[in-house]
């Protein structure tokens, strides 16, 4: 038995490093939603300021693009052209994506420094994609509504994914332990 924890040691480490810092991230966020009140229909501040950067990147396309409150559900309904296009939710505010992203990367420990600054860089690259992502959404919904699912459920899911595993990808070869490791070799 000690043989079989030795031999896989280093996936065992990066298991409970990515459970553990999963489950607290995810208990942070989820204590953070439950701040506010679903039966009021709010809609927390986060999910609030990516409706409006999306309406903004909206606007720079057509100046007739705005958000405003949801009257029966906690959500935020997203305008564009005048047309109302989609409700932005909790869900679309990237930050469940955000949460794999990191504890992805705390699992693949790398130099503190270099972790904490492809966090943030991560992170930061996410939210931009986005924004830009629920912006390019809404326009292609106004002109093709018949492929909504297509689109939200396959095309744009697809691209955010991307980009995280494209992260991770360069995350463990550049600057991973696992990458200096295997540089030595």
């Amino acid at each position: 038995m000690k043989n079989l924890l030795l031999q896989y040691k280093p996936f065992l480490l990066f298991l409970g490093k990515f459970i553990l810092s999963y489950l607290v991230l995810t208990f942070i966020y989820q204590s953070y939603l439950s701040r506010y009140n679903v039966k009021d229909f709010d809609v927390d501040f986060f999910t609030q300021a990516v409706a409006d950067q999306s309406a903004t990147v909206l606007s720079w396309i057509d100046s007739n693009s705005y958000t405003m409150p949801h009257q029966t559900e906690p959500t935020v309904k997203l305008f564009y052209k005048g047309k109302y296009i989609s409700r932005i939710i909790e869900g679309c505010n990237a930050l469940s994506v955000m949460i794999l992203f990191i504890s992805f990367v705390i699992a693949f420990t790398g130099k503190f420094k270099k972790t904490v600054l492809f966090i943030v860089f991560g992170i930061f690259l996410i939210h931009v994609l986005n924004i830009a992502r629920i912006a390019l959404l809404c326009v292609a919904l106004y002109h093709f509504p018949q492929y909504e699912h297509l689109l939200h459920g396959v095309i744009f899911p697809l691209v955010i994914y991307g980009v995280v595993f494209l992260l991770w990808v360069i995350w463990i070869n550049k600057y991973s332990f696992y990458a200096t490791e295997v540089d030595k070799k």
